[in-house]
């Protein structure tokens, strides 16, 4: 969802960093690249490490409080091609689950400004025992999709989210956002969703499905 949907991880950054300015220590790099697509207790425990005096549970919750103002008073930032993307599967009877490392709360926040046929259900953060890149979210996905996960789809921006999706044995295209996917097993990187509805996807999937990976 962020940074496949919209584009929140400006809201997450700006909560991290305030945070992390006010304890006076540093977002590196490799701090800011391991935060993309994580999920969000693995993430606390890792500020934690970095030396944040909180519990997980109080780094998440002040996350997810500055994202939700955030976002309600700023309004969301839809990815391109995104929204046009789920009414075209909804319209087309194609069932789409949210898979999302965010919480349930804010998962909500964001679907509550589509229709409310785009999303049969959501599997959030708070909801699963092994975050992204561990396939649950994914399988729990299919699950709710009534689908066998091979004939499911993910798409996903970060390479944690890309692993979560092939460790599941879903088809995963990656659309880069924030950070490249370059070297990242996908069976499909993508500039963009515009221009993507849900009969290309049906006319793609058999060729897509038909990619395999070394182990």
């Amino acid at each position: 969802m962020d940074g496949t949907l919209i584009d929140s991880e400006p809201l997450w950054l700006e909560a991290e960093l305030e945070m992390l300015r006010r304890y006076g220590v540093e977002m590196t790099p490799d701090t800011h690249r391991r935060l993309i697509g994580s999920g969000l207790w693995e993430a606390a425990e890792h500020f934690r490490e970095l030396g944040v005096p909180l519990s997980a549970d109080d780094i998440v919750a002040e996350w997810v409080r500055g994202v939700s103002e955030g976002a309600a008073q700023q309004g969301l930032s839809w990815r391109p091609g995104a929204r046009e993307l789920l009414a075209s599967l909804a319209a087309h009877g194609i069932t789409s689950v949210l898979v999302t490392m965010s919480v349930r709360s804010f998962a909500e926040q964001v679907t509550s400004e589509l229709p409310a046929n785009s999303f049969a259900a959501i599997v959030a953060g708070d909801e699963v025992r092994h975050p992204k890149p561990h396939p649950e979210p994914y399988l729990l996905g299919a699950r709710a999709a009534g689908a066998p996960i091979e004939r499911c789809l993910a798409i996903e921006d970060s390479p944690t989210g890309l692993r979560a999706a092939v460790a599941s044995g879903a088809v995963a295209i990656g659309v880069p956002n924030l950070i490249g996917l370059e070297g990242e097993r996908a069976h499909g990187i993508w500039d963009s969703l515009l221009g993507v509805d849900a009969a290309g996807l049906r006319d793609r999937f058999s060729a897509l499905r038909s990619i395999h990976f070394s182990s």
